[in-house]
């Protein structure tokens, strides 16, 4: 059984090939003098090193040829055998390029989407994501079909690659980014706490969003598991970068969210006061002091209780809110509109015994009924109405006094 090819064996063959033009002893003094360099930098990749994780080092075998044969002072192949090279072996850059930027294109749409289900504390928001979820399929076909290689080798990931490099070699940015490198291996250990915690904080605001934890578990347990093996085959990338980016919007998120938690809770602390939020299916909802308010009752100056009142705000618009009813199907809770009318119905969910008691003791059936009726009686304060202000009299004129009749004397 042979012996399976080491990655330095893999990229000097294909260093052979492109030097294929010099001389054979020249080739070979060639490969004698870049060999021990190249088993010193797979023994820093580690065991298992892979041929991609050479190529991100020192560039194709073919670019590496290249400078190698300008370092010896070799000339440049021939113009023939460079147009035969360029016709027969230049592969196509449109699917390493649809697979790196398909990643890419994932990784940015998990950021957003993550960040506005922290930030909204909704796990209804990474419902936009599974959009983006052909794409990264996509992607990753390429990717398993192609390797590597095709991809590292693409412009835009050499001048990254290059970018990069300058970094590191500018004191500064040099220092940041071995810092940053250092927290790696936590970095994998931070990922997993957070996913798993993201999907508590979403568990608890929508009990649907058990359903999403085993999934945030297991992009945790790959994160542990991928991190690490990212030196040594840089295909895990699309399994680190989506799971990195996704945490990242997660914490940037929840951080915006705690922000604007502390800033409303400072400006509604003082009195309470009545303001629009959404509820799941994206309809308004009224709030007063901070927590949700389902119904309004309103009460006569006799303490009776009114029906059919709509209510509209300072400016005509009607305050409509999501109407709540019991489906009967399944007997549970479930939305059957949205208007400005109240009072409404209370909802109420339980379970029947086998007479069809509500709420029975032994009960086994869910069950859900509404109640029309106004839970508490109001005692409307009497207004007593201030005394009238007593008006000052009507001058009257006293007409003169008339002027006694006098009768004439005879």
């Amino acid at each position: 059984m042979s012996e399976k090819p080491t990655a330095v064996r893999v990229y000097l063959a294909r260093v052979r090939t492109a030097l294929a033009d010099l001389p054979a002893s020249e080739i070979e003094e060639i490969l004698e003098d870049v060999r021990p360099h190249l088993a010193e930098l797979e023994a820093e990749l580690g065991e298992g090193a892979r041929v991609e994780a050479l190529i991100e080092r020192l560039g194709t075998p073919e670019s590496y040829a290249a400078e190698l044969r300008a370092s010896g002072g070799y000339p440049a192949p021939a113009e023939g055998t460079t147009q035969v090279l360029a016709t027969a072996k230049a592969p196509s850059l449109a699917k390493p390029r649809i697979a790196f930027w398909g990643l890419v294109l994932s990784a940015v749409a998990l950021a957003l989407f993550a960040f506005a289900a922290a930030v909204r504390i909704d796990p209804d928001a990474l419902l936009g994501a599974m959009l983006f979820l052909p794409v990264f399929l996509i992607s990753l076909f390429l990717l398993l079909k192609g390797g590597i290689e095709p991809v590292l080798a693409l412009p835009e990931v050499a001048w990254l690659r290059r970018t990069l490099a300058k970094g590191r070699e500018q004191e500064d940015s040099g220092k940041a980014l071995s810092y940053l490198s250092s927290l790696k291996p936590a970095w994998w250990i931070v990922c997993a706490v957070v996913l798993v915690a993201f999907g508590l904080l979403l568990m608890l605001r929508e009990r649907d969003a058990v359903l999403l934890l085993p999934f945030l578990l297991l992009a945790g347990v790959a994160a542990v598991w991928a991190g690490p093996r990212l030196r040594g085959d840089r295909r895990l990338l699309w399994v680190a970068v989506p799971i990195s980016a996704f945490v990242i919007g997660g914490i940037l998120g929840g951080f915006g969210a705690a922000v604007d938690l502390i800033s409303n809770r400072n400006s509604y602390s003082s009195s309470p006061s009545y303001y629009q939020s959404s509820d799941r299916y994206g309809n308004e909802q009224l709030t007063y002091g901070g927590r949700e308010v389902e119904n309004v009752y309103a009460f006569d100056a006799e303490g009776k209780p009114l029906t059919e009142v709509y209510l509209y705000d300072e400016e005509g618009r009607p305050l409509t809110v999501t109407r709540y009813g019991c489906e009967r199907s399944s007997g549970t809770k479930e939305k059957i509109g949205a208007d400005n009318r109240f009072p409404r119905p209370r909802v109420e969910q339980g379970v029947t015994d086998d007479q069809g008691n509500f709420n029975g003791y032994n009960g086994y059936r869910s069950a859900c009924r509404e109640d029309a009726g106004v839970p508490f009686s109001a005692a409307i304060p009497k207004v007593t109405a201030p005394p009238a202000t007593p008006s000052s009299p009507t001058a009257t004129t006293t007409p003169p006094p008339s002027s006694p009749t006098t009768t004439p004397t005879r």
